[in-house]
């Protein structure tokens, strides 16, 4: 008897049955896919627009599917940066008998705004924007860490970047090879690590081979650079620290210096060694995101930890040059987000609004602001910046919501 179709979702069923599920992904008709930047897979990808947006349609065997579904499910309850699962489907007939066996399907939501890291390269960028690409792959595996998830098959390609301020932030694309542990172990965090650097490498000898990254660029230096960094922020959020009973204040510097990595401390464990003297401290539960959390309390706006922090950089500077003395920061903000903000994103035209996310946009005037009071050598206006950057920056800008693809020679690798 044949097995009949399967779709694990309620909110997107009846979107996803309109699409044919009985002819293979690679002959879908091109009226139902968005020409997406597709990067490298080792299965069949295409993004698909539905009346609930676009989704990202993998050909992949039903058990990976469902394994992968589970692992995106519970990292999006954990408040991970992942992409978002939407269903499995299984049971697929061929509509035509040369189609052969139909494999299961995963399908997950289009992150917008992101971009893989062949699309960001496809630039030339120089070594300190793939340095940046690289620090925030390490802040993502990190993340995982905390979350006793263990990877196993860190990669750029696994990866999807989203603009945050002046550089990037990291979010899992692909949970194939994941799996959650009790207590993942110091020995599988290190082979995680060390699977990142060497694919890492890898990709990095082929963009040189396709000339999107220069080739005096020593990429072994550069691939093990998320190996550094990964080791600076992990040492930086778990060690015990050992300091004298009397410079209690240490305890204050660890969690300022926690905070402006971007982590919350919500416990710290102390300990102290009556015949030394000495305190000993160690972060128990740290949790991302202490500039979005800070911002999304104060305004209601949600964005990346960066795009946050410059945020809040604009709410107080608004604080201490707008309000009087006895003005809250609370009720600065509420005064910058009617006064400055939406003012500002309200400006862009409709048809610009897809080049950037507004906290993006709005981050891009300020620097362009400061750069038009040193070429004037006096004060400029957010209002002027910003009819500056919407006149000479902003319309060269890609459209970054949906990219359509500048690589048509990225193609799946089934």
């Amino acid at each position: 008897m044949k097995e009949s179709m399967s779709i694990t979702s309620s909110t997107y069923a009846s979107a996803l049955l309109t699409l044919p599920w009985g002819t293979p992904l690679e002959q879908w008709p091109d009226n139902l896919i968005a020409a997406l930047p597709r990067g490298i897979s080792r299965h069949i990808v295409r993004f698909v627009g539905i009346n609930r947006g676009i989704v990202a349609v993998k050909e992949i065997g039903a058990r990976t599917a469902h394994h992968e579904y589970k692992m995106l499910r519970e990292l999006q309850r954990l408040g991970a940066p992942s992409v978002r699962p939407v269903a499995v489907i299984t049971g697929r007939h061929p509509a035509e008998e040369d189609y052969g066996e139909l494999t299961a399907a995963l399908v997950t939501e289009h992150l917008e705004f992101s971009l893989p890291y062949r699309e960001i390269f496809s630039r030339h960028l120089t070594v300190m924007e793939a340095e940046k690409l690289i620090r925030a792959l390490s802040v993502l595996l990190v993340r995982m860490h905390l979350l006793n998830f263990y990877w196993g098959d860190v990669s750029l390609s696994n990866t999807l970047f989203r603009r945050d301020a002046e550089t990037y932030s990291a979010y899992l694309v692909d949970a194939e090879t994941g799996e959650f542990q009790p207590n993942l172990s110091e020995s599988r965090r290190l082979y995680d690590v060390d699977i990142a650097r060497v694919n890492i490498i890898g990709e990095l000898m082929d963009l040189q081979a396709g000339e999107c990254l220069d080739k005096s660029i020593d990429v072994i230096a550069l691939g093990g650079l998320v190996e550094s960094s990964y080791l600076e922020l992990w040492t930086e959020l778990t060690v015990e620290e050992s300091v004298d009973a009397s410079e209690y204040w240490r305890v204050s510097e660890r969690i300022d210096r926690l905070n402006q990595l971007g982590f919350d401390v919500g416990e710290l464990k102390v300990t102290k060694d009556d015949s030394r003297q000495v305190v000993r401290i160690r972060p128990v539960v740290v949790d991302p995101g202490h500039y979005r959390a800070e911002l999304l309390s104060l305004t209601g706006l949600s964005v990346e930890e960066h795009q946050a922090q410059r945020l809040l950089g604009s709410i107080q500077a608004y604080q201490a040059v707008e309000c009087g003395p006895h003005v809250g920061l609370t009720q600065a903000a509420h005064l910058w987000m009617t006064n400055e903000y939406e003012p500002t994103i309200a400006a862009v035209p409709v048809e610009m609004l897809d080049k950037l996310e507004p906290a993006q946009i709005f981050h891009e005037i300020v620097d362009h602001r400061w750069f038009l009071a040193q070429e004037r050598g006096g004060a400029v206006t957010l209002p002027e910046a910003t009819a500056s950057y919407l006149e000479s920056v902003l319309p060269a800008r890609r459209d970054e919501a949906r990219l359509l693809s500048t690589n048509p020679s990225d193609e799946d690798l089934s």
